[in-house]
């Protein structure tokens, strides 16, 4: 048999392949034996995919969506005949809870309509903060100029922007890194509305401290509690140009249990060595200043949360919030917790 170097095809009939471990084993009648040598890479056969999961037929959406659909017919139903016996009545009654269900109808479709614009903002949002951080880690000046214009486009109508907006305008040309870009455009736009995050979470969270370890009834400091989380979940949302009504905050609140989640709540992240031994000096003073203290955690961490849930831009040029900034001086009369 001739060693010299020759030409064939592999997918002719005269050509035999044979694996590794048969290569000495006989040979198939062929003119061109191809046996792999150990260390060669033969391609492995790939893994059967998983099968596709069934997707549950939405029992909880259905059931919600033909209930309402009831109540919209009964509501009809019921108006229709109220009005029927105002006119066998009074005329003038009749036309006048005509115009009264006309007006009832106008008010419905313009809270719809603010309900899913708040719904559609919030979404815009987090496909924002996706994108930033999508163009960061991909170093894209294309995908950091579509950011960049996304978030002019977001706060086009806030005042307290304007110069943040301006400067990004004027060294749009100037920089040509897709991380400088949006390292400038955090700075420029996120710090004052940081900022003012901040020092929300953080007069929440000493208002919480205070109220509560005054409060005769443990009651009362659940529904406060309740009560300033919701309040501050809205708030930080609007300092960052969410708008949520109902179902937005809905979704949000979502988004901000699922951070804590995350997270860990309260026994994660920084400063915890600093609230074990907070929590417990309070404690040793006061049992109900010992509450007040832990309530007055728990709503800054349901304020971090929110800032991470509601922030435009995820944190890289600018530092985090921590939960000594907001609340490592819950009883100051000062603003340094700011």
């Amino acid at each position: 048999m001739s060693n010299r170097p020759r030409a064939f095809r592999l997918d002719s009939a005269d050509v035999a392949a044979v694996p590794v471990d048969a290569a000495h084993a006989p040979q198939p009648p062929a003119r061109v034996v191809v046996a792999a040598e150990p260390g060669d890479i033969v391609d492995a056969p790939l893994a059967p995919a998983e099968p596709p999961r069934r997707r549950r037929a939405p029992w909880i959406g259905m059931l919600l969506s033909a209930l309402g659909g009831l109540a919209v017919f009964g509501i009809g139903l019921w108006i229709d005949s109220l009005v029927r016996r105002l006119f066998a009545i009074n005329p003038g009654l009749a036309w006048a809870a005509i115009a009264l269900a006309a007006l009832a109808g106008l008010a419905l479709l313009g809270l719809l309509t603010r309900e899913t614009l708040g719904v559609l903002r919030e979404r815009k949002i987090e496909r924002l903060r996706q994108t930033a951080g999508e163009a960061h880690a991909a170093n894209s000046d294309r995908d950091a100029r579509a950011v960049v214009k996304d978030l002019d486009a977001l706060y086009a109508r806030r005042a307290d922007t304007a110069r943040a907006r301006a400067a990004l305008a004027n060294i749009d040309e100037t920089i040509i890194d897709g991380q400088d870009r949006l390292a400038i455009a955090e700075r420029e736009l996120m710090t004052p509305l940081d900022r003012r995050a901040r020092q929300a979470v953080a007069r929440a969270a000493k208002q919480v401290s205070l109220v509560t370890a005054v409060s005769p009834r443990a009651i009362v400091d659940v529904g406060f509690v309740l009560y300033s989380s919701f309040t501050l979940v809205r708030r930080v949302a609007a300092i960052y140009g969410g708008r949520p009504g109902f179902f937005g905050f809905l979704r949000l609140a979502r988004n901000v249990a699922a951070h804590l989640a995350v997270t860990g709540g309260m026994a994660a992240g920084d400063g915890l060595v600093q609230q074990a031994m907070g929590l417990g000096l309070a404690a040793k003073v006061s049992a109900r200043l010992g509450e007040g203290v832990l309530n007055g955690m728990l709503t800054a961490r349901v304020g971090l949360a929110a800032i991470d849930a509601c922030r435009p831009m995820p944190f890289h040029a600018l530092p985090a919030p921590t939960f000594t900034e907001v609340a490592g001086h819950l009883f100051d009369n000062g603003e340094k917790n700011t």
